[in-house]
């Protein structure tokens, strides 16, 4: 039997909470194997990011071409990207392997506020990279940037929404963790058509660092394996709410989410994952 493959293209997260350590958790828990390339090098731990070190254009190409010359991917995710020239090879390298199964995370500030991509490269994501992509995986402060508004309702983020995919991608995750107008916290994937909603229990925890990273892994990984987008959409959502419901505790701020606990609660338990 084939084994399904993912591939993230992000930064390394110190603190294994998010970045590509979360990414290849979220692969491995959903039974894909998982590559990465690494785009830049952060120091940081649950009380912040304090030194970024981004890769070199060369060293990220590198990395691409040598996944592409003997491994190829069957579905990729984009994460910390950093700066316009990185997205631009990125984008580059999408068209030239021709992998078109991309979600993107649009990675721009870490929990504690530090700015994770730079103020140039948001015309690149826009412009170079969304065009050739599958999906988009915004929260609210991301869609705002993205859609040049303010989201301060749910037709609010409908109309961001329909704003990023004139953009060229085909789907965007809105994504309402952020949304305090909001009592649950409902999610929307729009296909230029119709919105979908995914509703979840909104959990009151700091231990939420590397949900945006860990959602759209399970995304990439689902759609890996051959599951439609809404599949993909349902599963990561049900991934993060048992992840942020079965806290860790580790660290003394925004602590990392729990990787294991949707697999947990499916096969020690033999508890279906809660509905969302």
């Amino acid at each position: 039997m084939r084994i399904a493959q993912a591939l993230t293209i992000a930064g390394s997260d110190s603190g294994g909470g998010a970045g590509i350590q979360a990414d290849i958790k979220s692969f491995q828990e959903m039974g894909v194997f998982g590559m990465s390339v690494v785009t830049a090098v952060t120091a940081q731990n649950t009380l912040g990011v304090h030194h970024v070190m981004p890769m070199t254009v060369e060293s990220i190409t590198q990395q691409l071409d040598a996944i592409a010359a003997d491994m190829g991917t069957d579905a990729v995710k984009t994460g910390m990207l950093y700066s316009g020239e990185i997205i631009e090879v990125v984008a580059d390298c999408l068209q030239t392997y021709n992998w078109k199964q991309v979600v993107v995370d649009p990675v721009m500030i870490a929990k504690g506020g530090a700015s994770l991509l730079q103020q140039e490269a948001l015309h690149a994501l826009k412009h170079k990279l969304l065009p050739l992509v599958q999906a988009v995986t915004p929260n609210i402060p991301e869609a705002e940037a993205l859609a040049e508004m303010q989201i301060e309702c749910m037709e609010d983020m409908k109309k961001a929404a329909r704003r990023i995919r004139e953009t060229g991608v085909s789907y965007v995750v809105m994504k309402g963790g952020h949304a305090s107008f909001q009592e649950d916290v409902i999610d929307y994937l729009y296909d230029g058509h119709s919105f979908t909603p995914f509703h979840g229990r909104r959990v009151e925890t700091v231990h939420s660092h590397g949900t945006g990273c860990t959602f759209s892994a399970v995304m990439t990984a689902c759609l890996a394996r051959g599951a439609s987008m809404t599949e993909a959409v349902q599963v990561a959502k049900q991934f993060i709410q048992a992840a942020l419901e079965d806290e860790l505790g580790i660290g003394n701020g925004h602590g990392p989410t729990n990787h294991w606990a949707y697999r947990k609660r499916k096969t020690e338990f033999g508890e279906q994952p809660r509905d969302t």
